[in-house]
């Protein structure tokens, strides 16, 4: 038998033998498939797999195989690869003009936001100052993308926050807290009024009662006014909220005293976040770890935390120091240091001794 012969009678044996083999595999999966139901799942990466090798099948040979999803779908797939394939568009640019960079559209609107009275040339003047080459024309669409109105009408209106931070030294707020103390008649809330002066944070605790009543209130007034060692004083801003508590003869007092009252608007405690927090504070720190007996028992938690508040605490809003501190906690000292206790050492704080 010569080469050609053999040659022959091996490929049509390997030939036979591979298409015995396609057609058990074809008839197992045929089986397997009518036994599943519903349909099956497949990843993406399966469906990557199904559609390149149905590409090379053909739609007639996948119509004898094929038995988990149709041969048009699979297709379908492969005709998305190729178009995902060949996408240029992320590449694309834009015509016209280069997009202005995001750095530069929030810088723009940072400056035109925290100085309402500056125009378009001002803006572009500060950014030039800094670096950035850009035109009025552009700052007015940025500014006009985010709702940002030009200077005259910007400057005609004044944010919260700038308010706060323009009158800060002269700002002083008011509120009431309450605290649940025992008594010989049982549980008694306990209304406390406080000032928190917003540039420096100190507090004055004007006067604690259950009955917070007209009499009170203006008992308060005369003692938070007073020219010797009064909480406040003439220029100053009052901020308090509506609270009924706050009488028509407390209000004259007030403004008889040369300072500008600002009622804040029903419901809105975030525009009185410095009082709110200091109540805060108070309350987690001390008040609500100790069983008040008596309204002697408030007045000195109250006293024994408003004292290391004032000297001892540091403020994280302040730059994490002490508001006032005193002159035996000199950090030049080369004493021992010692921890001092309030409150049964609910409040803490360190010093060194002289040497």
């Amino acid at each position: 038998m010569d080469w050609k012969h053999l040659l022959a009678y091996i490929t049509g044996t390997v030939d036979q033998e591979l298409l015995l083999r396609n057609e058990y595999l074809v008839t197992e999966n045929r089986m397997l498939r009518n036994q599943i139901t519903g349909r099956v799942r497949l990843t993406d990466g399966e469906r990557k797999t199904l559609a390149a090798i149905g590409q090379k099948l053909g739609k007639q040979a996948l119509e004898e195989v094929a038995k988990i999803v149709k041969p048009d779908t699979i297709l379908a797939w492969n005709r998305t690869l190729v178009a995902q394939k060949c996408d240029g568009s992320p590449q694309r640019k834009a015509p016209g003009r280069p997009t202005i960079a995001q750095e530069l559209e929030a810088l723009v609107v940072r400056l035109a936001q925290e100085n309402r009275s500056w125009g378009y040339d001002r803006i572009v003047g500060a950014l030039a100052n800094l670096g950035y080459t850009i035109s009025a024309q552009t700052v007015g669409n940025i500014l006009k993308r985010h709702g940002i109105p030009p200077a005259p009408e910007r400057k005609t209106t004044t944010t919260w926050k700038e308010f706060i931070r323009t009158h800060l030294d002269v700002l002083v707020a008011t509120d009431f807290f309450t605290a649940e103390v025992w008594t010989l008649g049982g549980l008694v809330t306990y209304y406390v009024l406080f000032f928190i002066h917003l540039g420096s944070r100190q507090i004055q605790v004007a006067g604690v009662t259950p009955h917070p009543n007209e009499a009170w209130m203006v008992q308060v007034a005369r003692n938070v006014t007073r020219e010797e060692w009064g909480f406040l004083s003439p220029g100053q801003y009052l901020i308090h909220d509506r609270d009924g508590q706050y009488c028509p003869a407390f209000q004259q007092l007030i403004d008889t005293a040369g300072v500008k009252r600002v009622p804040l608007p029903p419901r809105s405690p975030h525009l009185k976040t410095y009082a709110e927090r200091w109540v805060r504070s108070v309350k987690d720190e001390a008040l609500s770890h100790l069983i008040l007996c008596g309204e002697g028992s408030l007045r000195h938690a109250l006293q024994a935390y408003v004292a290391p508040y004032h000297h001892e605490r540091n403020h994280q809003g302040k730059g994490n120091v002490l508001l006032l501190p005193s002159t035996n906690q000199d950090p030049e000292r080369a004493g021992p240091m010692q921890c001092r206790e309030r409150l049964g050492s609910l409040l803490t704080y360190y010093e060194r001794e002289a040497a």
